[in-house]
């Protein structure tokens, strides 16, 4: 029997001493940089409980499933894998097995009740509690806790201890929530309203990373332009491109992120701070998501194809060598060929660098899941292979104008194809590889020599 909390449970923090010392964890993240951020909190927190992380689910007595639910067939691919671990779970005495994130907010129930077998479901809004709802499982029973309130700000993911994959780069989370209403997002349901980090606390968190040696950072946010909107100091709200300013004025940390501005808020205070601040970085991810402005006003994305064409060119025109990515949908309810037609024009127009293109997928609980004119899936296919041929031989035309060119990269680590060869990432976020074995996290000047459809290839200057 599941022992469901209550929604609206205090969250009650008790002290104690690590209780797990020496077992291990494996944590299986689905989705977006959010969730790998929450990620890297739900270890931080095990890690302070005595655990250590282990490689397979076979060898570990804490296995967390960190769920999306936006991506395609994320419920399939969920199923399948409590699946494999039921088997090595009746093979594990002892092992516990909790599911998180977005899905588990939006599907608590449904996964309860189909997988038996799972300790703990807990939801976006309470991350924080891992452990102590893996030692109530561990006494009393499987047990649910999804809280539909917003986590307080001392209990955002940031504020937790963390186990970062890098030791020089990391997430730093400003706001958590969306106030948008895009027909065709769950977010809002799952993650909550808006609410922003004190920037006192974001830079003082930044700071401790500098001095921990991090020099990359990327701000996290569902709508970074919103920041601030719902802070009262001292009679002002913080604007987001004060706090890039400010973030990239902090000493150690030489290269500053951040994802992802909405089209509709994004202002040219924000285009002048990337450009007048040196460790902001050329690269603005600026989601389309359809170049038709009646699928536009269908997804209640309020701006038009030509506004956000205008608001690229105004971020082109006042921010050097910018590098622009974006995501775009393709097949959402009532599209038809004129529409892809003009979406196929803003790309050409647009000339993006590179493009995450998605085949649209119902979403249980928003609006465009049960709006007419569903287009078949064997249309939606045809159309995005369209959109992804155009946007590949865009992105290789952009990646060739870089070759011969010198660029600041920093080494990422060896690549996952060739040991032998390092993975590195210039300013405007493309990867380039290099012969060799370079030390992560440093950063070197590279010629480009070779463009290739999703990357570069490149050798070191002397």
């Amino acid at each position: 029997m599941t022992d469901t909390i209550q929604l609206g449970t205090p969250a009650v923090r008790r002290p104690r001493t690590p209780t797990r010392q020496g077992q291990g964890y494996f944590i299986r993240t689905f989705g977006c940089q959010m969730n790998e951020h929450d990620s890297e909190r739900i270890a931080g927190l095990l890690e302070a409980d005595g655990m250590v992380p282990v490689d397979r689910p076979e060898r570990a007595d804490v296995v967390v499933l960190n769920t999306c639910t936006i991506r395609e067939n994320a419920d399939e691919r969920l199923r399948g894998y409590l699946g494999a671990l039921r088997a090595i779970k009746s093979d594990r005495t002892g092992m516990q097995i909790a599911v998180g994130g977005c899905m588990a907010q939006k599907d608590k129930d449904a996964i309860s009740a189909r997988a038996g077998w799972v300790d703990v479901v807990f939801g976006t809004h309470n991350t924080h509690r891992v452990v102590d709802l893996l030692d109530h499982a561990a006494e009393w029973g499987p047990i649910t806790e999804v809280l539909d309130e917003t986590v307080s700000v001392e209990d955002m993911p940031s504020a937790l201890p963390a186990h970062r994959r890098s030791s020089h780069t990391a997430w730093v989370t400003i706001t958590i929530g969306c106030n948008n209403s895009c027909t065709f997002c769950i977010v809002p349901a799952v993650r909550g309203r808006e609410i922003s980090r004190r920037p006192g606390d974001i830079l003082a968190e930044v700071r401790q990373l500098a001095e921990s040696g991090v020099s990359e950072v990327t701000l996290l946010g569902q709508n970074v332009n919103s920041y601030g909107r719902d802070l009262d100091l001292n009679g002002r709200r913080p604007l987001f491109a004060d706090l890039l300013r400010r973030v990239g004025a902090v000493e150690g940390i030489r290269r500053v992120r951040y994802t992802s501005p909405h089209p509709k808020d994004f202002k040219e205070d924000v285009a002048a701070a990337m450009a007048e601040t040196a460790a902001v970085c050329e690269h603005l991810h600026l989601p389309l998501q359809s170049g038709s402005d009646r699928i536009l006003a269908a997804m209640h994305r309020g701006y038009s194809a030509t506004r956000f064409l205008d608001k690229l060119a105004m971020a082109h025109g006042m921010i050097p060598d910018l590098t622009v990515t974006t995501d775009i949908i393709v097949g959402f309810p009532g599209e038809t060929e004129a529409d892809l037609a003009a979406t196929l024009e803003v790309v050409r127009q647009a000339r993006f660098d590179s493009a995450f293109t998605f085949q649209f997928s119902p979403r249980l609980g928003t609006p465009a899941a049960t709006m007419d004119g569903q287009v078949p899936r064997e249309v939606i296919r045809e159309r995005f292979d369209r959109l992804v041929a155009l946007q590949s031989a865009i992105t290789l035309e952009r990646n060739q104008r870089l070759v011969g060119r010198t660029v600041e990269v920093m080494v990422e680590g060896p690549s996952r194809k060739d040991p032998g060869v390092a993975t590195t990432r210039t300013r405007g976020g493309l990867t380039l590889h290099i012969e060799g074995r370079l030390d992560p996290g440093a950063y070197l000047d590279a010629e480009v020599t070779r463009a290739a459809p999703h990357h570069l290839h490149g050798s070191l200057r002397p």
